[in-house]
């Protein structure tokens, strides 16, 4: 599922694949929580379902928009999948 092969090297996606990669602009493993999926490759009908448990201050957004950001702070969970239309993250 994920495009990470451990050679040092993303998978390539081309332009009109149904794919989605993501990546966690800044994962903090902490003493109680860790961040072991920090990028990857959504497919098709691939669901990844994301569950915060940073106490404040967490946010996520997509394209490097910042100011459409989502409070993701602990407890919250997003769901992310394929929408019909190219290029839209589904909420």
């Amino acid at each position: 599922m994920f495009g990470y092969d451990g050679s040092g090297d993303y998978e390539k996606i081309g332009w009109d694949e149904k794919k989605l990669s993501f990546v966690v602009r800044e994962p903090f493993p902490s003493n109680t929580t860790d961040a072991t999926v920090v990028f990857g490759t959504i497919g098709e009908g691939d669901p990844f379902r994301v569950l915060s448990k940073m106490p404040e201050n967490g946010v996520i957004f997509s394209d490097g928009m910042e100011k459409d950001a989502i409070e993701f702070n602990s407890g919250v969970e997003v769901n992310i999948g394929m929408s019909e239309w190219k290029g839209c993250l589904v909420r």
